[in-house]
């Protein structure tokens, strides 16, 4: 099997082709329809294996975080996705493994009605480079600057799952924390309805501090005052790692894919709400200050301890 036959047995799915793509896999671009009066948002996230994935882990997972970690990206930008492409480097031509990863990608496309409209595919270590593009009403776009003294610091779902899955074969096969590192679920409808509500947001990627640090330093050196007893933390981490550590962890650990966000108290009500039509927990962790960094209240934390968050090395 060839490149070529490789792109037209699992990744050419005529099945779905939408509306608003033209021309889309097997010509030498993409020709997409644009909606008038919408703003467009492009991200990109590439995954190397044995750093941002295992060895170990299922075909359709590596698939499905491909584009998990994109659309959480997307819906930090209070966006809505459109289409997708795939650069695919792999060191041997796997039928089994190719399918599986193709099974997760699209299943996780289909959820949310992104295209894949083309890409490339060549022979090395394993890598999963994916660009997404959507649409955002103008003013409706969010942004990581923007957190204001007094705006709530929220999050959308629980964290720590993911780094207590990678500390133990025991956590690994916990069911929940299991799929939180494995199969994250971005919540892309919530993004698509607080850019009229939210000062600021990101995506949680590399941990909470370190994630709600951009945000600060992006809106002017801000400071925060997280809740310690706030944090809202997976029952199985607290269980078998103890609650001070799983509160590192959820500190600290990252790949947990939840918005941060602030937004202004006379607007908590109204998000909440949203948040209960959508089947959604919102989780209010602190409050913005005019300075002073991150300042962790509650429960004890050494913060010189803390992993700083995710951070790309380079060998010297």
């Amino acid at each position: 099997m060839d490149e070529f036959e490789l792109i037209d047995r699992i990744f050419r799915r005529l099945a779905d082709r939408k509306p608003w793509v033209e021309v889309g896999i097997g010509d030498d671009g993409a020709v997409l329809e644009v909606t008038p009066g919408k703003k467009s948002v492009v991200v990109m996230d590439t995954l190397v294996n044995g750093t941002h994935f295992l060895d170990s882990q299922p075909a359709d997972s590596v698939g499905h975080r491909a584009l998990a970690v994109n659309l959480s990206d997307i819906a930090a930008m209070g966006a809505t996705p459109r289409w997708a492409t795939l650069s695919l480097t792999i060191p041997k031509l796997e039928r089994d493994w190719l399918s599986g990863f193709a099974n997760g990608f699209f299943k996780l496309a289909r959820k949310y009605q992104v295209a894949l409209v083309g890409g490339d595919t060549t022979a090395g270590p394993l890598t999963v480079s994916v660009t997404v593009g959507g649409e955002v009403e103008p003013g409706c776009v969010m942004r990581r600057s923007g957190a204001r003294p007094g705006d709530l610091v929220l999050l959308s779902g629980k964290i720590g799952g993911a780094a207590t899955a990678l500390t133990s074969p025991q956590a690994y096969a916990d069911p929940l924390l299991r799929t939180a590192l494995l199969y994250p679920q971005p919540p892309v409808d919530l993004g698509q309805a607080l850019g009229l509500f939210a000062h600021s947001a990101i995506d949680l990627s590399d941990g909470l501090l370190a994630d709600l640090g951009h945000v600060l330093k992006a809106s002017g050196n801000r400071g925060a005052q997280i809740e310690s007893d706030r944090v809202p933390l997976f029952e199985a981490s607290s269980t078998l790692l103890g609650s001070s550590r799983a509160l590192e962890l959820a500190l600290g650990g990252g790949d947990d894919y939840e918005l941060c966000f602030t937004v202004p108290g006379d607007r908590y009500q109204k998000v909440v709400d949203i948040g209960n039509q959508l089947g959604r927990d919102i989780f209010c962790i602190g409050r913005v200050t005019e300075q002073g960094g991150c300042q962790i209240k509650g429960e004890q934390v050494n913060l010189k301890e803390l992993s700083p968050g995710y951070q790309h090395a380079w060998p010297a």
